[in-house]
């Protein structure tokens, strides 16, 4: 009798396929690496069933079983059934998600330790008629007298060098070196909340730690992890983007001697190899962004979501997925405490707190007992912006940095200008592939498009008139670090932004720069917001705050408050205190004054009541479904036919135009669903499992989604 395997391919059908064992190859376990034949393409799949009651009468034979046992531990092949049931996503490929992409090619399942020599301490030996072994001697020297294998290699010198200087004792194996660094002292809001941790730290426990911006909630993390490490468990910690990847595992290394990280900046071998080593229960302490929350653990005993209410989390395309949510889902199955710190809350972590569902502890203190600094708003109606400063705040900088101090001039803008036109008949520089305009940038001069990446030569004369009145409307982060290198020409200035750190190694420099300390002026967008320590920062202007409290989203006020906090949070965290100015054209919204006079506390509670009273999330599940072609029409009739589908138990808004209506040459529509409880939501998007569109259009569907555009 022939045996049969139900295999989940990476394929856009909410299906498995069945296939026959063939002779001389072992029936696969479920959760074990295939390789078969689907539509002309060999693909590799997860075995997710063997010889099911209702296998097809004639399947195809399996081409290959590549894992002897489960290339997926049992958690996580519950874990992506779960996934691929509450995102409405393809099983296949979930599996494809969670799988590093070299053992989706069909990688072998093996890993090797890190590879680490030092030099010794005896004398040199004579090396005069080995210059390569004195030149790699050299580099170790330079390094501190240590370097990885792969450091070793890319440097030009062979394993063959390393294993002659290792005969003459020069140099021998070992592991990184790490001066470890002794607990510091906790404030009395810490101790309190690590202690609360520790007396109530078995089974699921969420907790949300909102501290305020330089209140040490990463040493809240150190602290109450060193309890479950002793142990013997793992910790995850999730961190919403690579730029904070390093620092944060240098502080780890430095505390524990040890961390490993994930993250997309790897190369695929490094991933595997690091999926690998957390599955079999080496690695101890894992820091990684969004992807790292799906993968194997042994022993895991602690996650940390780190400034959880980043909107990095959530994946755009593809499995839809919320690495915070999935992180709440997996800490529940595990039956292990969840850690949720920012300084600025989610809503939908706030509301859970309220109804009791998380643990709610606060950090109200700096730990350095620095005063938190003012938010002061400038009104500029009437005044005359230059590169997007106004003279009382352009003076305002002059004075801090007469003293010594560092300003941070916050603009989540990039390039020159947004706006590039005609001042004779009005033409304006727009995207040929978009409903958007072309932003100008004058280093490389250029006109591109932020949203596609389309690019275009700046025009001498308008295409339209001939005449050669082109103006440059609008401030970019390159129009306003122009306009402060002419008005402070001896202050060294940093600009950082995706266009001027689009390397770690780059980024790792200029923070590095600015932390000599000294007058300078820092130009950036969100990049600055964020968990970086600038000590000498004691001036913070935010240039134009009304554009995402003006914004067609609904969740553009949260992220638009959370963004000004964060960056807020970058003044006065030594010695010298810290002053906040916001600049705006509308110093009555009621967002604005509420985030300025109460906090972000103050904000979010009168948000949180705007969304209950208008019954969006998180009062209420939303999902959206989404729809695309070239053609819109088509987009909007596939659109319209799914509609009649669902159930009138949900509100269901549209189909309406997306905020941007073509991007890429493509016409996107959406559908927006909302219901009064999650399982009418879920029953109602489960009808559209089977539904097929148009080859032109493609389709998905959203839950939970981290915006609206």
């Amino acid at each position: 009798m022939t045996e049969v395997a139900r295999i989940a391919l990476p394929v856009p059908l909410r299906r498995a396929f069945d296939y026959a064992v063939p002779q001389g190859i072992a029936l696969p376990a479920p959760g074990a690496r295939v390789r078969a034949r689907f539509n002309n393409r060999t693909l590799v799949g997860v075995c997710v069933d063997r010889n099911p009651a209702d296998a097809y009468a004639d399947p195809k034979p399996l081409l290959d079983v590549l894992d002897a046992e489960c290339a997926i531990t049992r958690e996580l092949f519950d874990l992506a059934h779960w996934l691929s049931g509450y995102y409405h996503h393809p099983l296949g490929e979930v599996f494809a998600t969670m799988l590093p992409s070299a053992a989706m090619r069909g990688a072998a399942f093996t890993w090797n330790p890190e590879e680490i020599w030092r030099r010794t301490a005896a004398p040199l030996p004579p090396l005069e008629r080995a210059p390569r072994q004195r030149a790699l001697v050299a580099f170790l020297d330079e390094r501190g007298g240590w370097a990885t294998g792969a450091d070793i290699r890319a440097g030009g010198f062979s394993s063959a060098m390393v294993a002659a200087l290792e005969k003459k004792g020069a140099v021998v194996p070992g592991t990184r070196p790490f001066e470890l660094e002794y607990p510091p002292e906790l404030t009395a809001e810490q101790h309190a909340v690590v202690q609360c941790f520790r007396e109530d730290s078995n089974g699921f426990a969420p907790t949300l730690v909102d501290g305020v911006t330089g209140s040490g909630k990463t040493e809240v993390y150190l602290q109450a992890m060193s309890d479950v490490l002793d142990r013997g468990r793992q910790v995850l910690v999730l961190v919403p983007e690579i730029a904070l990847t390093p620092q944060t595992v240098d502080r780890f290394r430095r505390r524990y001697g040890e961390a490993d990280v994930f993250h997309s900046g790897l190369t695929d071998r490094e991933r595997l190899a690091t999926w690998l080593k957390c599955r079999d229960g080496a690695c101890r302490i894992l820091i990684g962004t969004r992807s790292a929350v799906l993968t194997p653990f042994r022993r895991l005993g602690l996650i940390v979501v780190d400034e959880e209410h980043d909107a990095s989390f959530k994946q755009h395309d593809g499995l839809r997925y919320s690495a915070r949510d999935v992180a709440v889902k997996r800490a529940r199955n595990l039956d292990i405490p969840l850690l949720l710190g920012s300084a600025t809350p989610s809503l939908e972590s706030l509301r859970n707190a309220g109804y009791g569902r998380y643990r709610h502890r606060r950090l109200l203190q700096r730990a350095t007992g620095a005063a938190m600094p003012p938010i002061q708003v400038l009104d500029v109606r009437g005044h005359r912006l230059k590169d997007g400063l106004s003279e009382p705040l352009a003076r305002r900088i002059g004075h801090h940095l007469g003293s010594g101090a560092q300003v941070l001039v916050f603009l989540n803008r990039r390039g020159y200008a947004p706006v590039y036109l005609c001042t004779n008949c009005g033409w304006q520089a727009r995207c040929d592939a978009c409903d958007a305009r072309l932003t100008l940038h004058r280093v490389p001069a250029v006109l591109t498009c932020h949203h596609c990446g389309a690019r275009a030569a700046i025009p001498a004369a308008c295409p339209d008139c001939g005449t050669q009145d082109l103006l440059a409307v609008g401030t970019g982060t390159q129009r306003t670090e122009a306009g402060l290198r002419e008005r402070f020409p001896e202050v060294p200035l940093f600009r950082i932004d995706r266009d001027t750190t689009r390397s770690q190694r780059r980024l790792e420099q200029q923070l590095g720069r600015i932390q000599r300390g000294g007058a300078a002026i820092l130009v950036g967008t969100q990049m600055l917001a964020k968990g970086h320590h600038f000590p000498d920062v004691t001036l913070v202007a935010a240039l134009n705050a009304d554009a995402g409290f003006l914004s067609a989203d609904f969740k553009a006020a949260e992220r638009t408050a959370q963004l000004i906090t964060q960056v807020a949070g970058r003044a006065g965290r030594a010695e010298r205190p810290g002053e906040v100015w916001v600049q705006s054209l509308q110093p009555e919204n009621p967002a604005l004054k509420s985030l300025v006079q109460g906090g972000y506390a103050a904000f979010a509670a009168q948000e949180l009541a705007i969304r209950e009273r208008a019954g969006l999330p998180p009062a209420r599940p939303m999902a959206l479904i989404r729809a695309e072609a070239e053609d819109g029409a088509a987009a909007l009739r596939f659109l319209d036919g799914v509609k009649p589908i669902l159930p009138a138990s949900l509100d269901v808004l549209g189909p309406a135009p997306a905020p941007m209506l073509r991007l890429a040459n493509r016409y996107r529509y959406q559908l927006m669903l909302l219901a009064g409880r999650r399982r009418p939501l879920h029953e109602g998007l489960e009808r559209l499992a089977d539904i097929a569109a148009p080859h032109s259009v493609r389709w998905a569907i959203d839950v939970d989604p981290a915006d609206v555009s």
